[in-house]
């Protein structure tokens, strides 16, 4: 029965990645926001679902918006910094991650949070939607965003959706299987993992972690050979003595019955119980062949037992069919280039095409390039009406269900990308209500602009490798490549000033007083790697590290500096992944 009916401007269901990031934007707009959510902490993928190691947009002129808010903000409040893993340049204990989100959603008075619950039901007007029920209380809305982990108001509101995979001549994405087959069969969407925190004692004094039910070490068997048992608790090491345990070889994706998710609240249950059953194995395998100096980490998550997420990672939900739908193609990059295309653009994402489907190699066409010493993804944007509805008013995601195809979903699922899809989301739904029009009647060059001038978090919607955020021609080459596409460079990089006119920028100068000076030998292996033998200071003599940038005019220096020369730089060290991570660099 409902107790209460609350009124909004918008409303957003979910508190992950992108449902937090449009709620914060919807009402940093002006909007009257509500957001509900079904868990204690907000950021989704970034925080409840124990992922502190995102993936994607790491590269300097991909830090933006909210997504670059949220790394500055980290920057300021986790001790010891954030170079504590290989698999991302950002690790971070989860709490602080949560921290953000609340003292975002706490300084805005027009954002009332309710957690602690589910969707039940949508009502409907004819084709728009105008509210929803939960427990014991209702809320109507003029503009509604599904953010919850599965699309779930999808379901609710009878909004067409996909779920599934498409075959290759659904749309010719070069990578979709020409039938259906085994693979396609068992694992219909990627394999989720239920995150479990695992922590270093120093000493054989952890407790023992006891087996789940259906314990078979043989699934787990192999999954550090190749790589070392240290080296495979560095990938999403934390602070603190923590390690993220999301491995997926031979580790703790799990997708038997992954269907059962989207079929009733029991099923679902069901799946999410064996998927922490799974990881509690693993972790119970981990300590049995490490030791007792590994165990689960203590106080970490607001529920019991605290070394699990509040939830599962999930790679892929139900989908929307939207307006316009994001294929395979429309990720790649474009012949002889580094950029994918752009249309309608309102997020960036640069992440490779990632899929996991438990004990299964899946090729995919590469996205990838070398660039600052490493390997990135190639980047790409989301179209603002990939997040609405077909044929349906009122609504938006904002999640990773907006309208995407199975294997473009690789790529668009990460957190920085739908981080951005949220930002958009939340200020389209804010401009439609300032507008008294419909998601589908918003111009889509007001949205852009709004992001791009925005006073608190300005987002790049054009992805460009030399414009880093504080560039002082950063807005006119955004506006000047949305007014003229076809000069959207197939490199990625626009005409701008060369690196020297960047040191004055504040975004490098923090980076720069966060950095130790190095002196040392500069050695080119092959393009795109390079190492550096420590000559000074003399506690470091004879180090040898691999060097990497996430800073375009670094990449840049490093690309014309001759080998074997002596270059003093200031850089960070990444003990675990043995690299130094260059902010400023001098020759001689």
């Amino acid at each position: 029965m409902v107790n209460q009916t609350y009124t909004a401007d918008v409303l957003v269901v979910g508190g992950g990645t992108g449902g937090s990031a449009a709620a914060i934007q919807a009402a940093r707009r002006g909007a009257k926001t509500i957001l509900v959510s079904e868990f204690a902490w907000l950021g989704g993928m970034l925080t409840s679902a124990g992922v502190p190691a995102p993936d994607g947009n790491e590269l300097e002129a991909f830090q933006t918006g909210l997504w670059g808010a949220f790394l500055q903000e980290l920057r300021q409040r986790q001790p010891g910094g954030l170079d504590n893993s290989w698999v991302s340049f950002f690790s971070y204990d989860p709490r602080i991650g949560a921290e953000i989100f609340a003292d975002w959603v706490q300084e805005l008075p027009n954002l009332h949070w309710i957690s602690g619950q589910v969707p039940i039901e949508v009502f409907r007007q004819g084709d728009s939607i105008t509210g929803v029920r939960f427990a014991d209380f209702a809320v109507t809305a003029k503009i509604i965003l599904d953010g919850t982990e599965l699309g779930d108001l999808l379901a609710l509101a009878e909004i067409p959706y996909r779920w599934g995979w498409e075959l290759q001549s659904e749309w010719g994405e070069p990578s979709a299987p020409v039938a259906f087959n085994s693979l396609t069969e068992r694992y219909p969407v990627q394999a989720p993992t239920y995150v479990v925190i695992m922590q270093d004692f120093g000493e054989a004094v952890a407790l023992e972690i006891p087996p789940a039910p259906n314990y078979n070490p043989s699934q787990f068997t192999g999954a550090w050979d190749g790589y070392g048992a240290e080296t495979f608790l560095n990938y999403g090491r934390l602070p603190g003595g923590l390690f993220m345990m999301n491995w997926p070889i031979c580790g703790n994706d799990y997708g038997e019955g992954v269907g059962r998710l989207i079929e009733s609240d029991v099923s679902r249950g069901e799946f999410i119980q064996e998927s922490r059953w799974h990881s509690q194995n693993f972790a119970h395998f981990i300590q049995n062949q490490l030791g007792r100096r590994y165990g689960l980490a203590e106080k970490v998550f607001p529920h019991t037992p605290t070394a699990f997420a509040l939830h599962p990672y999930y790679r892929e939900s139900r989908r929307l069919v939207g307006l316009t739908t994001v294929r395979e193609q429309d990720i790649l990059p474009i012949a002889r280039g580094r950029v994918a295309s752009i249309y309608e653009a309102i997020a960036v994402g640069n992440y490779a095409n990632d899929h996991h489907y438990p004990n299964v190699q899946f090729p995919l066409q590469p996205k990838s390039i070398r660039w600052g010493g490493r390997w990135t993804g190639t980047p790409f944007t989301i179209p603002y009406s990939s997040l609405i509805p077909a044929t349906t008013d009122g609504f938006l995601v904002c999640e990773k269900n907006i309208s995407v195809s199975h294997i473009a979903n690789g790529a668009t699922r990460l957190q920085p990308v739908v981080m951005g899809i949220g930002q958009a989301a939340g200020m389209a739904a804010a401009m439609c209500v300032e507008l008294n029009c419909q998601p589908r009647d918003l111009p889509v060059r007001a949205l852009q602009t709004a992001l791009l001038e925005d006073n608190r978090s300005k987002a790049a919607i054009i992805p460009l490798f030399n414009l880093p955020p504080n560039h002082s021609d950063w807005l006119h080459w955004q506006l000047y490549y949305l007014n003229n596409p076809q000069a959207y460079p197939a490199s990625g990089d626009c005409p701008c000033p060369s690196w020297n006119q960047y040191p004055d920028s504040t975004f490098g100068k923090g980076l720069i007083r966060e950095s130790n000076c190095f002196q040392g030998i500069f050695y080119r292996f092959d393009r795109q790697e390079y190492r550096f033998t420590v000559t000074a200071p003399a506690a470091y003599q004879g180090q040898n590290w691999q060097l990497v940038t996430l800073r375009s005019h670094i990449d840049e220096q490093l690309r014309a500096y001759p080998n074997e020369k002596l270059v003093t730089l200031w850089g960070r060290q990444n003990h675990f992944s043995n690299w130094l991570l260059v902010e400023h660099l001098n020759g001689g």
